[in-house]
């Protein structure tokens, strides 16, 4: 299946998070940047499955507690193939 990907708002709400603490996940290589130039303005797309899931409460969507800090990702068995 192909990876579903989100646009930085929707990052920021489906973790909890600020854009900033998005944007230093994916410098520290704890998130995939994904380019899309064409329909977007930063050209900037990320994988909802590498998103940790914020806490909210069900009936009101108001914020609990963020999402857990994605580990780095894996690139020595990447480069392996």
């Amino acid at each position: 299946m192909p990876p579903q990907l989100v646009t930085e708002d929707l990052a920021v709400y489906w973790t909890g998070r600020p854009a900033t603490t998005i944007r230093r996940w994916a410098a520290e290589g704890r998130l995939t940047r994904h380019g899309d130039r064409a329909r977007r303005r930063n050209g900037v797309l990320y994988d909802l499955a590498e998103l940790p899931e914020a806490c909210r409460d069900p009936d009101t969507r108001e914020l609990l507690e963020p999402g857990p800090t994605p580990p780095i990702i894996e690139t020595a068995s990447l480069l392996a193939a």
